[in-house]
């Protein structure tokens, strides 16, 4: 990434900092995602509980390996070899983690976050559960509003959603969505996080790099 590339990611990413901050989220900036990775280390301790919210950007950060070397307990429902029962066990308990690892579909240049899920598991632990949230999130990701951050996830963040679960559904072909009546349609849970939830500790994370979609 060049100079002005850089520049113009600190600038907007700080400036969706401080409008999330002004929506009591805690906030923070970071040029790269092993600044990020640092962070999220400082918040981990040997038997901490660490939830994993079916996030590519996450998936993007070198977390697990270092989770486990402190003694950190690894909680993944995408995980392989794991049938529907395990599957939905690790589920709940992620929702009562010591620590959730997410990202957003979208957050706004006012400071809001914008989700769309499938169980609706990942938009429940962000806005209550967990002991510590933190929602880590590219630059790609910062919208001008809740409208844009929506049309954001139809034509951008679920196509290839479902596309990389291998889900035979209609944004698949058009990649787009046409708000189809599938019965493997994964946008059902629809959340906007305005503020931060009341009794939540929620970090918000921004890093100048493309991650996830």
């Amino acid at each position: 990434m060049d100079e002005f590339g850089k520049w113009h990611n600190e600038i907007l990413g700080n400036k969706v900092v401080k409008a999330l901050e002004k929506n009591g989220f805690h906030a923070i900036y970071f040029e790269t995602k092993e600044q990020a990775e640092n962070f999220i280390m400082y918040h981990v301790k040997s038997g901490d509980d660490v939830g994993f919210g079916g996030s590519q950007t996450i998936k993007a950060l070198d977390l697990k390996k270092r989770i486990r070397e402190i003694g950190g307990n690894i909680l993944d429902h995408g995980e392989f070899g794991l049938n529907k029962e395990q599957k939905l066990q690790v589920m709940r308990a992620e929702l009562v983690s010591d620590l959730f690892l997410c990202s957003s579909n979208a957050i706004t240049l006012k400071g809001e976050l914008v989700n769309v899920d499938g169980a609706g598991n990942r938009v429940a632990a962000m806005t209550f559960g967990p002991r510590k949230v933190i929602v880590v999130a590219g630059v790609n990701k910062i919208v001008e509003d809740i409208e844009e951050g929506f049309r954001r996830i139809r034509n951008n963040a679920s196509p290839k959603n479902n596309k990389r679960l291998s889900l035979k559904n209609p944004c698949t072909i058009n990649g787009n969505c046409i708000d189809c009546k599938s019965e493997t349609r994964i946008c059902r849970a629809y959340s906007v996080l305005k503020r931060k939830p009341m009794q939540s500790d929620i970090s918000v994370v921004i890093i100048g790099e493309e991650l996830g979609f």
